[in-house]
């Protein structure tokens, strides 16, 4: 799974649950302040110093508003390497947002979501003080999902932690009764419609096979309580399928096309064309049908495509 891929699919998970996130990561501010009476979703990246600079994976700021207070929940995600991550940049960003919402509180949020053990750990805080006098303290709500122990969160009524599930900690033993819980969870706390899009976010992070899932639908059928989901289940594979299917003959078609294209264009055999495209994704033949239009050389295209097949840019 790409980044892009992966990033969009928590964004998506705190777009669609924004207020079961705060009372996730700081339900202190619910008890305190009670129930939000207004969530914004603002600009989702923050301003560049240098146009050269990276943004933050999984940039989100979530403006919360209460009765009489603003809360700016920024959100964070490094996935895999977290040898990226920077406290300092962290910092910077973050009096920016203080300086662009001077009457929230900010609350800088970073959840760290690969499943390994750390050898290393990251940097929680920045002090720099002289005697008494304290100049800076910065710190950040540090959340590894890995350190969390899936099964002590079976009972839990939240649907973001439901469809985290998969990314915590358990056994190879227990690793079916966290997906059932997940799916039984999910589909008790959410809409259908909800619960259809989020069983791909678990199976995908549970790494579950069409082989799994089938065994999984055979297995939860059996139940009163869980026939539903079974049926939902199976739906969810038969529609799954079906949009492979389309996406595959979308794709085949626009190979040929380009093979014709590119035959008509540098006056090519078009027979062995297809086969050269295959290794591209759909954005990738995208890319070529504008690489078709400004490229004058055969050659040019080639030497683009087999820079695509090895994965450099």
């Amino acid at each position: 799974m790409t980044q892009e891929s992966h990033d969009h699919n928590f964004k998506n998970m705190f777009l669609d649950f924004p207020e079961e996130a705060l009372e996730w990561i700081l339900p202190e501010t619910l008890e305190k302040w009670g129930p939000v009476h207004h969530i914004e979703f603002i600009r989702q990246e923050p301003k560049k110093r240098r146009l050269s600079d990276p943004y933050f994976d999984l940039d989100m700021p979530i403006l919360f508003s209460f009765k009489d207070r603003q809360l700016l929940l920024w959100l964070v995600e490094f996935q895999e390497d977290k040898a990226k991550f920077s406290i300092y940049k962290l910092l910077r960003y973050t009096t920016d947002l203080m300086e662009a919402y001077p009457k929230a509180l900010v609350i800088p949020t970073v959840l760290f979501t690969d499943r390994t053990k750390w050898r290393k750990d990251v940097a929680r805080h920045l002090e720099t003080s002289l005697s008494d006098r304290l100049f800076l303290h910065f710190e950040y709500v540090f959340i590894k999902l890995f350190d969390f122990n899936a099964r002590d969160y079976y009972n839990s009524s939240n649907p973001v932690v439901k469809i985290l599930l998969p990314k915590m900690n358990y056994t190879a033993e227990e690793r079916w009764e966290v997906i059932r819980q997940a799916y039984i969870g999910l589909f008790e706390l959410v809409s259908s419609v909800l619960f259809g899009k989020y069983i791909d976010f678990i199976d995908t992070y549970a790494e579950i096979s069409e082989e799994e899932r089938e065994t999984l639908y055979h297995q939860v059928k059996e139940s009163e309580e869980t026939a539903m989901i079974a049926q939902m289940l199976r739906n969810e594979g038969i529609q799954e399928g079906i949009q492979k299917g389309i996406q595959k003959g979308l794709q085949e078609g626009h190979i040929i096309l380009l093979s014709r294209q590119l035959a008509k264009k540098y006056h090519v055999y078009p027979e062995k064309l297809p086969a050269q495209l295959k290794c591209l994704s759909s954005e990738e033949l995208l890319d070529l049908g504008e690489r078709i239009l400004e490229c004058d050389s055969f050659q040019d295209i080639q030497l683009w495509i087999r820079k695509r097949e090895k994965g450099t840019p």
